[in-house]
């Protein structure tokens, strides 16, 4: 039986992170257990390549949310990454961190050190920001290159002058001092290609001799002596496979995202008595946070009809595709290099709100109705629109003993009315941006949710239609104080109760973030290296004060 100093479960953002940072310490040695692949499909790697990845299972966990009680019945596909980088080889690239007053509340909740100043350098420390940006806030010299969408569209310059008409400023840093405004979207992109955590850090962690990663290895249980964990129980070569087992001599990482990680303790016998013994799992550990407290950004998608100019929907065809192929293997520029999401816009849902509560992106193109990442045939354009910290809740739940079957993910979308309050909100302000002056130019007409709409019950029976998830879930395995009864791990990311094992991504997120949720979970593996290596933490600049940000 081979035995590791640290075994990571996961080889997504968080654990490319951790195996970088760990590996960096020549006497350590570390084994990372991922279910999928390399990432060795060309797919992964092309920026446009996301709209066939989407739906590739041998990349992809491609998981179903159960129908929630403001979904229409809707059973909503939940894709997750299944191959080394995880869900940052096939997402959307886009790199947003969120606002100051997210970790604030994290340290306010009893997490010590979370606070944004004590997190701020380690968004820094990973970072090699290319273009616009001040050192205070944004980084040069880490492993994760950070580029603007270099795509000057007409229709992206009309949706930003019509946000800007409505009295939306302009931001050229929406990671930086402050987060409210609409600019080009930051993304993870460079000289045309993705920058997953696995081709920033996992690779070079992998030339190391101490870094040993294991591919098609399906994590099914945790090794618990006593209330130590000793080590992972996997099959190799998925199901059906050789079952294997490897040694930790210093701790076991659960690294395997926020669906993954709590059903993993589940199986293990750590999580609810009550859902264990229904399950006909032996309790090993009791902690009834596990799973609980799941949240995710809900984005109903407006879309309106283009006239008098093209969109990416015709672009996408016959020889205009074949030219654009041929610009991208030539040049890395062109349609094939660009991201779902061209511009990003945060703004307030109402005159008393303190700081944006909405996120609103918008892409020169247009989706068919209930398949997501297809590209419809007419010309369009499309806001999506989210409220950026939801009430709601749900959970993440394993659905029997067999770590083959996908955990119950019911994300309980709307059901705290001031989010449905504040959804109807964005498709309010989704519809004046697309029908703005600047924009009259290209608008045909509304196509969803259509002129009729117009009370608030009627938008929101539109969101609970249309609305999806928009891939960032978070908040199964919570981070605080241990008098807490939702938490699973404390402000080290130790689990409660237990010794030699942590929990290092998403799943963490005491509550939702202003943002999308890859540059936070990156941030939190690389604190997380410097808490498990005894190194002291980066100091914030001093001259960021409330005040600046």
């Amino acid at each position: 039986m081979d035995t590791f100093d640290y075994v990571i479960v996961g080889a997504g953002s968080a654990g490319s992170v951790l195996a970088n940072r760990l590996s960096e310490d020549d006497g350590t040695s570390i084994c990372v257990l991922e279910a999928g692949p390399r990432d060795w499909h060309p797919y992964i790697h092309l920026p446009a390549g996301f709209i066939k990845t989407f739906h590739m299972k041998s990349i992809n966990w491609a998981y179903q949310q159960e129908p929630g009680p403001w979904t229409g019945g809707r059973s909503i596909y939940a894709p997750r990454g299944k191959t080394l980088g995880g869900s940052s080889s096939i997402n959307g690239h886009i790199y947003n961190r969120g606002q100051r007053q997210d970790f604030d509340t994290w340290a306010q909740l009893g997490n010590r050190g979370w606070g944004y100043q004590d997190v701020l350098p380690y968004f820094k420390r990973l970072e090699r920001r290319v273009g616009e940006g001040d050192d205070r806030f944004r980084g040069r010299d880490g492993n994760l290159t950070v580029t603007t969408m270099d795509w000057k569209d007409p229709l992206c310059e009309a949706f930003m002058a019509g946000a800007i008409s409505l009295g939306i400023p302009r931001n050229p840093d929406y990671n930086g001092a402050i987060q409210e405004g609409v600019s080009y979207a930051q993304r993870t992109i460079q000289n045309g290609l993705r920058v997953s955590a696995a081709t920033a850090f996992l690779n070079p962690a992998m030339k190391r001799p101490n870094v040993h990663v294991r591919t098609h290895a399906h994590a099914t249980g945790i090794v618990l002596e006593g209330k130590r964990a000793i080590g992972v129980r996997y099959i190799k070569g998925g199901k059906g496979g050789t079952p294997t087992e490897v040694r930790a001599n210093r701790e076991v990482i659960l690294a395997g995202g926020t669906y993954n990680s709590p059903q993993l303790l589940q199986l293990s016998g750590v999580g609810s008595p009550e859902l264990l013994r229904s399950l006909g799992i032996e309790v090993r550990h009791a902690l009834s946070g596990v799973g609980e407290g799941l949240q995710d950004h809900y984005a109903p998608r407006s879309v309106a009809r283009v006239k008098n100019i093209k969109t990416i929907n015709e672009r996408r065809r016959g020889l205009s595709l074949a030219l654009e192929a041929i610009k991208w293997a030539t040049t890395r520029r062109g349609l094939l290099s660009l991201s779902p999401t061209m511009v990003y816009c945060f703004w307030h849902s109402g005159e008393t709100t303190e700081s944006s509560d909405l996120q609103l992106t918008f892409t020169p193109a247009s989706y068919k109705e209930g398949v997501q990442g297809q590209l419809e045939d007419e010309p369009g354009m499309t806001v999506a629109s989210w409220q950026q910290r939801p009430e709601s809740r749900g959970y993440v739940r394993a659905r029997s003993a067999d770590p083959f079957e996908p955990p119950v993910i019911q994300t309980n979308y709307l059901v705290e009315e001031l989010d449905r309050r504040t959804v109807v909100a964005g498709m309010r302000l989704a519809r004046r941006l697309l029908s703005s002056a600047p924009l009259a130019p290209y608008f045909a007409y509304e196509d969803f949710p259509g002129p009729d709409v117009q009370t608030n019950d009627e938008f929101l029976a539109a969101a609970t239609q249309r609305g999806t998830t928009t891939f960032h879930p978070g908040c199964t395995c919570r981070m605080g104080p241990a008098g807490s009864a939702w938490a699973v791990v404390d402000d080290r990311l130790r689990v409660h109760g237990l010794q030699g094992l942590r929990v290092i991504d998403a799943s963490i997120m005491p509550r939702m973030i202003s943002a999308n949720l890859n540059a936070s979970t990156m941030m939190i593996a690389d604190k997380a290296s410097d808490l498990i290596r005894g190194r002291s933490v980066p100091e914030a600049d001093a001259s960021i004060r409330r005040a600046d940000v």
